[in-house]
């Protein structure tokens, strides 16, 4: 059978009249929702890489498909009332993507109207269909639907509403999901649509249940195969999905709001700039290190506050607890998960990792001895602060530097910790044509895998690829 065919079939299978679903919390369970994740996996097949389908000869099955997604949608909408303008809007865009015979598609109006930052309550659940690519998972522009899940405790609603803002920080839970999120993608981020102009974003969501799920499977496997005797409260997490989760809210929400925060050189997420990819890797570690340092703070005040006999409310203690453990999770997660994810072309999450590792051993904090990783707790908070230190001193000088002469000293900043590769052309000194030259230039001198892995990673990496590798499209049900 021709493809054709077969989602002609599907499509002539699917469209119908679903039951109308007034709970959210049963959605995914409903003909509606299955209507629509078929819809949307079938004209997928049909789409390129900008969302299109420039072939005529599907636009037949194509409005099938977009029918029956439509369909699909009004039956959910009485389940998700705070999105209806949202869900309105989007049933408009999917008919003016038929009427314009499946060009690019334009889902700007709908964008715009979605605004999850508006409902921060822990639980409340938001249907969500777009076509888009998305992070670490496709770069194509396909249909992806979601049903995803706000999570909110209290105490990060207490700490948000202190001195953390962060209005555009948005905390999810995967409920179920399309192919596209079926992958590594732990993001929905809105300048991932396809829409004709871009708007001014209001906000940007991370899949804590994921990332929380993630970091369980990860570290139980590399605590065990570098027989590290994990602290009590850590140990805790790990057979917690939830309390998982709330300490990925807490350290993204801080992590979140430090990109817009700071002495900051150039666009905090560098977007549109092309530069050596450690300056990504000093970037996302200024971040962890702020969440990490601001978490001893939160900790140590709290802490000082019990020691005086002070009685903690149920909400501030939630704080003291959660704060401890997000520096577990930095620690951990980015030395055991993100030094060893990925490939070695221009890994710069794979450089911060191996930078907190190697800042911690050189200051005799963390051991690797007789095949056993361990730590002196004790010390550890104040050597991760000293690093987040040391990239804010650097961000600090860079203001008053030219753009290449700060690249120059966040490379010696690396290279002070990391190990060069043998034949790198900034570890020898760049020649005068490229000191000279365009910023270009010196981009383009540093190697796809400038900082290589220790012999403690290389040997690491090969017992934990297939760990890692089976973490794709996890989601906190799956452990």
């Amino acid at each position: 059978m021709s493809i054709i065919s077969a989602n002609s079939s599907a499509a002539q299978a699917i469209v119908g009249e679903p039951e109308v679903v007034e709970d959210a919390l049963i959605a995914e369970q409903s003909s509606a929702w299955a209507q629509l994740k078929d819809a949307a996996i079938a004209i997928r097949e049909f789409q390129i890489k900008d969302g299109s389908i420039p072939d005529a000869a599907h636009h037949a099955t194509a409005r099938d498909l977009v029918a029956a997604i439509t369909g699909a949608i009004r039956s959910l909408a009485p389940a998700f009332p705070h999105d209806a303008e949202y869900l309105a809007a989007s049933i408009v865009d999917f008919d003016r993507w038929v009427s314009e015979d499946f060009g690019v598609p334009d889902f700007l109006d709908s964008l715009v109207a979605f605004q999850p930052q508006q409902h921060r309550v822990d639980g409340i659940r938001h249907l969500v269909v777009f076509p888009m690519y998305t992070q670490n998972g496709s770069s194509d522009r396909l249909v992806e639907a979601l049903i995803v899940e706000t999570i909110w405790p209290e105490f990060i609603a207490a700490l948000e509403a202190g001195d953390y803002g962060n209005k555009l920080f948005v905390s999810l839970r995967l409920v179920d999901f399309t192919p596209g999120y079926d992958t590594n993608s732990a993001v929905l981020f809105p300048e991932t649509v396809a829409m004709r102009e871009i708007p001014t974003f209001t906000w940007g969501a991370i899949f804590q249940d994921r990332e929380a799920a993630r970091y369980r499977r990860v570290t139980r496997a590399a605590a065990e195969i570098t027989n590290l005797d994990l602290p009590e409260r850590a140990a805790a997490m790990l057979d917690d999905q939830q309390v998982a989760e709330k300490t990925f809210v807490m350290w993204d929400i801080i992590h979140d709001r430090t990109h817009m925060r700071g002495d900051l050189p150039f666009d905090p997420f560098m977007i549109k700039q092309r530069m050596p990819f450690f300056l990504y890797s000093l970037e996302e570690m200024r971040c962890d290190m702020t969440a990490f340092r601001e978490s001893v703070k939160i900790e140590r005040a709290l802490a000082a506050r019990i020691a005086a006999g002070e009685e903690l409310t149920a909400t501030e203690q939630e704080m003291h607890d959660y704060a401890h453990l997000v520096q577990y999770a930095v620690i951990f997660d980015r030395i055991f998960r993100f030094s060893i994810t990925g490939t070695r072309t221009r890994n710069y999450d794979a450089v911060g990792g191996q930078l907190l590792f190697a800042w911690l051993h050189q200051r005799g904090v963390l051991h690797w001895t007789d095949t056993a990783l361990a730590f002196d707790w004790e010390n550890v908070p104040d050597a991760v602060v000293a690093l987040g230190d040391a990239i804010d001193d650097l961000y600090w000088h860079s203001i008053d530097r030219p753009k290449v002469a700060h690249w120059l000293a966040a490379y010696e900043l690396v290279r002070g910790t990391l190990t060069p590769h043998p034949a790198s052309q900034w570890a020898r000194g760049l020649s005068d044509e490229i000191l000279a030259g365009a910023p270009k230039g010196y981009t383009d001198a540093v190697m796809d895998d400038e900082f290589p892995l220790s012999m403690f990673f290389e040997t690491l990496d090969k017992k934990m690829k297939p760990v890692i590798e089976s973490t794709v499209g996890i989601r906190g049900t799956d452990d």
